[in-house]
C-alpha cells in the first residue's frame, strides 16, 4: 500500500505542476524553482514534514521534498554553527542529490552524445 500512496501522491505533484505548465507562461526552470522555495516555505510552517511522512516517497522525492530538505538542513546548521550554518546547513544535508546529479548527468552526456537543437 505505500507504494500506492507514493505513485499516487507523487502523480498527483506531477499533475499539478503539468497544470502550471499547460496554462501559464512560466519557463521551465522558473516552476523548478519555484518548487523548490515552496517546499522550504511548507517546512518553514510545519506542513510539509507530517505530509512527507504520511505520503512517503511521493512527496520526498521531487523539488518539493528537496526544498524541504534544504530547509532542514538551514534549520539544523543555525542550531550547531549560527550565521554560518545558514550558509553551510542546506549544501550539507543535500549533498548527496547534488552529487548524484552531477555524476548521473555526466554519465548520461557520455553515453548519449547530447547536441544542441536545430
Amino acid at each position: 500500500m505505500d507504494y500506492v500512496k507514493a505513485f499516487l501522491v507523487g502523480g498527483l505533484i506531477c499533475l499539478a505542476v503539468q497544470a502550471v505548465m499547460d496554462n501559464t507562461k512560466l519557463m521551465p526552470g522558473r516552476i523548478m524553482v519555484g518548487l523548490v522555495v515552496l517546499g522550504g516555505i511548507l517546512g518553514f510552517a510545519g506542513v510539509y514534514e507530517p505530509f512527507a511522512r504520511w505520503a512517503g516517497a511521493g512527496a520526498s522525492v521531487p523539488l518539493l521534498g528537496f526544498g524541504n530538505t534544504l530547509w532542514k538542513g538551514v534549520r539544523e546548521g543555525m542550531e550547531a554553527e549560527g550565521l554560518l550554518g545558514v550558509f553551510k546547513g542546506g549544501l550539507t544535508a543535500t549533498a548527496g542529490g547534488i552529487c548524484g546529479a552531477l555524476v548521473f548527468s555526466f554519465l548520461a552526456a557520455l553515453i548519449f552524445q547530447p547536441r544542441m537543437k536545430e
